[in-house]
């Protein structure tokens, strides 16, 4: 029985909610998230607001460190009008516009949006309490979604029908139910995409230690490239050929650089790009 009370004492839960709506709509608006440690479920609905909850968990080894936690971990958010940023707000970090060259694919990928992860080289010590924010989301499914988390949790994203953009760090990336173009990226962790109607723009598909699992609705048009460094690719789509790898020529300080590309296919009669790449993985493209 102590033992009980001294768990409920170290560990804070509570449940918020919000909502929010466009004031400026168009087909630009878009949903991006930024989470640090824990799950983030969105799903795309008929509906017109973003209805948003979050559990937020701290644990702290005494009661001093809890309290610590509930005043440094909250939930952030930028209302844009036309764009809703949420993050987690506090610990040792910045977020916002980067200025920095740090990081400049994500930045770019993100519109340039992320956490100054600097602010960590003026803390005295490491974080003394552990925390979750576990988001599940519901949103207009004719938005774009950006999301990311990096800690003790998967991305979901579902029934959703423009560009959809989604970074996990160690976790999976599962996609349900999607249309638009798809950039995806993961390190210790799978990649499972199901389309219900194939992407209408490029796309790619990264993971560092995991499994790409890709379905696409059959017909499917595109050119594919595949790159992996411990991994094979496999298929059951019948109509694929062989067809020249890119060149891509950059000039440099030494010169022109020369980057040669991996496999590159063509599915049907061609059309969008198809980007796979893995390191210690391998990737699976069906026709459903």
């Amino acid at each position: 029985m102590l033992t009980y009370t001294i768990v409920q004492a170290q560990t804070f839960t509570e449940t918020i909610k919000k909502e929010f709506t466009f004031e400026k709509k168009s087909d630009a608006n878009a949903l991006m998230l930024f989470n640090i440690s824990g799950d983030v479920r969105i799903k795309g609905y008929d509906g017109d607001k973003i209805i948003i909850e979050v559990e937020r968990k701290i644990t702290g080894k005494t009661a001093e460190r809890l309290e610590q936690g509930k005043r440094e971990i909250e939930l952030g958010f930028i209302d844009k009008a036309d764009t809703l940023i949420l993050y987690t707000k506090g610990i040792c970090t910045a977020f916002g516009k980067l200025n920095h060259p740090n990081g400049k694919r994500n930045n770019k990928k993100y519109n340039g949006y992320g956490y100054d992860w600097n602010s960590c080289n003026n803390r005295k010590s490491e974080e003394t309490y552990d925390y979750e924010m576990n988001f599940i989301i519901k949103v207009p499914k004719n938005i774009h979604v950006m999301a990311s988390t990096i800690n003790n949790g998967d991305i979901w994203i579902d029934n959703t029908t423009k560009s959809v953009v989604a970074n996990n760090v160690n976790g999976s990336v599962i996609l349900n139910n999607i249309t638009g173009s798809t950039q995806v990226s993961t390190i210790n962790g799978n990649v499972d995409l199901n389309y219900v109607s194939n992407p209408p723009a490029d796309s790619r598909y990264y993971t560092l230690n995991g499994d790409i699992n890709a379905n696409f609705k059959k017909g499917l048009k595109a050119d594919l490239t595949f790159e992996s460094y411990n991994g094979e690719l496999y298929t059951n789509v019948e109509q694929l050929e062989v067809i020249p790898v890119s060149i891509e020529k950059k000039e440099s300080a030494k010169g022109l650089k020369y980057k040669v590309g991996g496999t590159r296919y063509r599915i049907g009669s061609g059309g969008v790009l198809l980007d796979f790449e893995t390191f210690n993985g391998d990737v699976y493209i069906k026709e459903m």
